[in-house]
């Protein structure tokens, strides 16, 4: 009889698994709790400083919009590949992911609201020929799959450059979401 239940509870786990997908799965350990694991410490939110919203939800996506990587106290600014070096973009790239994740707890409550990541559009302020975007916004995509593990947080993507951003920072960064 302990045998059957015991068989009988694995089988309802993994019916549970397949009806809910890995990704829920995943999600029970919490992007909160890695924040708190990992010793990630999110901005003080500014508002928008322009005639937008940070975030708009329309059924269970929620549209965020374009994040640099900080306000006046952020030092870096200036092109990629020419003012700055490939590794400060990738730096730049994930403090825009910490503004980022400020702005979906903000909006959510809770990071733990984030059912996957579904697209991500990395823009660089980047000198005249320089090719390595991908390298610079993986800055962004590494800490998101950090904080939600590689089935929430892992997204379709693309990184481009550009000839400039806002207030010269090196880097800008769009996401939708999917949530609860």
């Amino acid at each position: 009889m302990i045998v059957l239940r015991a068989v009988t509870a694995v089988i309802g786990s993994l019916v549970l698994a397949a009806m809910f997908g890995g990704a829920h799965a995943q999600n029970s350990t919490g992007a909160e709790a890695r924040l708190k694991e990992k010793s990630i410490i999110l901005p003080v939110l500014p508002p928008p400083f322009a005639n937008y919203v940070d975030a708009v939800r329309v059924g269970n996506l929620l549209f965020m919009a374009g994040n640099t990587s900080g306000g006046p106290e952020w030092k870096l600014r200036g092109k990629v590949g020419r003012d700055l070096t490939v590794e400060q973009g990738y730096q730049a790239a994930r403090a825009a992911g910490l503004v980022m994740l400020a702005k979906i707890r903000a909006e959510l409550g809770s990071l733990n609201r984030v059912k996957r990541l579904v697209k991500v559009l990395g823009m660089v302020n980047a000198a005249d020929g320089f090719a390595d975007t991908p390298k610079v916004i993986n800055g962004f995509s590494d800490l998101m799959v950090e904080v939600f593990g590689e089935a929430i947080g892992k997204h379709a993507r693309s990184a481009v450059g550009l000839s400039a951003l806002p207030a010269n920072m090196p880097v800008e960064v769009e996401m939708i979401v999917e949530v609860e």
